[in-house]
């Protein structure tokens, strides 16, 4: 299952190389109730060339596909306003060339971004060329843009990539955008669901089913160095962790265990696998190194230990445990040394995720009857609860930090109608939840590191 993006030629523009040019200054305590207007004008293609005529290539419309992604994407995040493009006064090709700036102060647009498609031949095939710029309105001059070529089914991935250049140089921040999300698509009546694993963008688009439906799988979870996943599936009522390559397809079982596994992730740095394992009606943590295959054993409690997670730079680990009475959060370092419990709220704690920034945890919290996902730092001060709701949980980071996406279950009637699982987000300021669109039902999340090339 292969994602080959195909990069001919790059060429950046930087007219202050290594300086940070950040125009939305971001609290994550509160909203951001001034977003910052930017205009996307359509990226324009070229006439019709004679190797286009040649190959039948319609780019056409990619170019207003294009924007449409950059728009929706940079839309979402709460931080930007994208104005409506049946106010500008200015063509896309004359903007791309040399803005009017004036034209788009008139409409008080502070960010430009314009583009351009041309296709490409190379040996026999069909490419296409994107060119990107992006302006400052207010300083009127060009403050950043690239050229790449690729094939024509990439132009979506194209749409992300200047999404992450564009959020990177206005906010200061690493983007999100070329990401992937996993997860399990449910169906069916919620005492008869048919699970199956599910892959697709992070904007809900490219929509590929991974598994049958045959078996139970449960937890899918990104290695955070490439495309590989963890998950739990069950083999004739059996558990079992696999590993699956996203791009060639190739599985593999991790191993078998006895009694019941709960949530495998991998370490940082991608060679390991940490989970949960009940022998003896007991559950403790347990890590696996997938080079080796040697298992050790890292909490030893009468307690249940369960949902560990490492720490961005592999030193700690969180996890939830009972060991105090009732479920909290607890940080240990990564061989099992120093447990330490962080939550001291009211309330039982779940699923501790560490941030990928390391200076926050992110967790599920169940008080009075509602389920809440909240962010506490790593020594469990600061705590705050940023949405609450019927039944949700399973929190994942976004490869940057800025965003929680989880899943949410409604409540069912009288007669075990109404049932649904959804994929939600929303950002550390707790004021920009938004529902994720899936093709299915959905649940357990899991977000990708940014693609690369």
């Amino acid at each position: 299952m292969k994602n080959k993006f195909l990069l001919i030629l790059i060429f950046c523009f930087f007219l202050k190389p290594g300086i940070s040019y950040s125009l939305v200054e971001i609290d994550i305590t509160r909203g951001n109730l001034d977003p910052l207007p930017i205009s996307v004008s359509p990226f324009f293609t070229d006439e019709i060339s004679e190797e286009k005529i040649k190959k039948n290539l319609d780019i056409d419309n990619l170019g207003l596909e294009i924007s449409k992604v950059i728009e929706n994407n940079l839309s979402k995040t709460g931080l930007f306003d994208t104005l409506d493009k049946e106010s500008f006064l200015q063509k896309p090709d004359i903007a791309h060339l040399k803005p009017r700036f004036e034209d788009w102060t008139l409409i008080k647009s502070q960010v430009l971004i314009t583009g351009k498609v041309t296709s490409k031949i190379i040996n026999e095939k069909d490419y296409i060329k994107i060119e990107f710029k992006l302006w400052d309105v207010l300083g009127a001059k060009m403050v950043d843009g690239f050229s790449l070529t690729t094939v024509p089914t990439n132009w979506r991935r194209v749409g992300h990539k200047i999404s992450d250049k564009v959020y990177e140089r206005l906010t200061g921040e690493s983007g999100y955008f070329d990401t992937r999300i996993i997860y399990v698509a449910e169906e069916g009546p919620k005492t008869q669901r048919v699970k199956k694993l599910a892959i697709m963008d992070q904007d809900g688009f490219n929509t590929k089913y991974l598994t049958l439906g045959n078996e139970l799988v449960l937890t899918p979870r990104f290695n955070p160095t490439n495309q590989m996943v963890t998950y739990l599936s069950y083999f004739r009522n059996m558990p079992r962790v696999y590993l699956l390559n996203i791009e060639t397809g190739k599985q593999e079982v991790v191993g078998d265990f006895p009694g019941m596994t709960f949530a495998p992730r991998f370490s940082p740095d991608g060679k390991k696998i940490i989970m949960s394992l009940a022998k003896d009606g007991n559950s403790e943590i347990w890590v696996r190194n997938l080079e080796t295959n040697i298992q050790e054993k890292l909490t030893d409690h009468p307690s249940i230990d369960t949902s560990p997670s490492y720490s961005p730079d592999g030193k700690y680990i969180t996890f939830n445990s009972d060991r105090s009475g009732y479920q909290q959060i607890y940080v240990m370092r990564s061989d099992g040394s120093k447990v330490k419990r962080i939550s001291f709220g009211k309330g039982i704690y779940g699923t501790p995720v560490w941030s990928p920034r390391g200076d926050l945890i992110a967790f599920t919290k169940l008080h009075k009857g509602k389920f809440f996902i909240g962010v506490m730092r790593t020594d469990g001060t600061g705590e705050r609860l940023l949405t609450e709701n019927f039944y949700q949980e399973a929190p994942s980071w976004s490869p940057n930090g800025r965003i929680i996406i989880f899943y949410r279950e409604t409540k069912t009637d009288d007669k075990g109608q109404g049932f649904s699982a959804k994929l939600w987000s929303i950002d550390l300021t707790g004021y920009n939840e938004r529902l994720v669109l899936t093709e299915t039902d959905a649940s357990d999340p899991s977000w990708s590191s940014l693609l690369g090339n």
